[in-house]
């Protein structure tokens, strides 16, 4: 349990630390994302299921407080779904007549639930280690997509030639390889609801998807608005130069 806990404060703080050592650094393999791109859309399915490994895995110990519980129907979840996994947080509210601050069941309209009341609280239960909020986590480096991804699948034994300290594992995608974080992800961790099998590469894909997507809920909506303005500027295009025909035709 203690694991499962520490384990995604863990993941966080390693996407931002520097190299414990330096070292050779492995670029992170290319994941063919379907939101990148001018028509990139975020997978639905993939999306819910990282949601799934936030709420079982990270959520322990990370927020996500620039997403409201009402956005997750952005992903495909239902009203009813929604309301559902709102009211199984108490979130604090008030004053109330007498002054006084109460506990009520979330509501939609709320944001995401932060694991501990106040930043002290959160370091007392981290040995220390005020664990990040992961609403912008894929934003916090170049490639963050990527690089995030890389780091949950990127755990090796450590090859003969490379010591390690205690409290350090090797990935290769780390700088220097040494890493202070246990593996986050392990093959069944969760159970999807959609029957998908849970592999460490399924969990990291889905979670990064999730991310994606809370990190830029509107992406979706600004490439249709690129798109429908690059298709304005065409039509208007062909409408000037067809105008510019008519108007000097005479002189040529």
């Amino acid at each position: 349990m203690l694991k499962k806990v520490l384990a995604p404060l863990a993941l966080a703080l390693a996407i931002s630390a520097p190299a414990f050592a330096a070292g050779d650094v492995t670029p992170a393999p290319k994941v063919k994302w379907s939101f990148h791109g001018l028509f990139g859309t975020f997978d639905r399915p993939a999306a819910q299921r990282g949601f799934q490994v936030y709420k079982e895995v990270c959520a322990a110990c990370h927020g996500l407080h620039l997403v409201a519980y009402r956005n997750l129907q952005d992903l495909g979840f239902s009203e009813a779904e929604v309301k559902s996994i709102a009211s199984g947080y108490q979130v604090t509210d008030g004053p109330n007549d007498a002054g006084e601050m109460f506990q009520r069941p979330g509501r939609p309209s709320d944001r995401f639930v932060k694991p501990f009341p106040n930043d002290n609280a959160a370091r007392a239960g981290n040995n220390g280690a005020l664990p990040p909020d992961l609403s912008l986590m894929t934003k916090a480096r170049p490639d963050g997509h990527n690089y995030l991804h890389a780091l949950m699948i990127g755990y090796e034994k450590a090859p003969a030639d490379v010591q390690l300290a205690d409290g350090q594992h090797y990935n290769k995608y780390f700088p220097g390889h040494k890493i202070a974080m246990p593996q986050p992800l392990n093959e069944g961790q969760v159970t999807f609801a959609d029957g998908t099998k849970a592999t460490v590469e399924q969990m990291a894909n889905d979670v990064t998807v999730f991310l994606a997507w809370a990190a830029e809920p509107e992406l979706e909506r600004r490439h249709q608005l690129g798109l429908q303005v690059l298709l304005f500027l065409i039509v208007a295009t062909g409408v000037f130069y067809a105008a510019k025909r008519r108007i000097w035709k005479d002189l040529h």
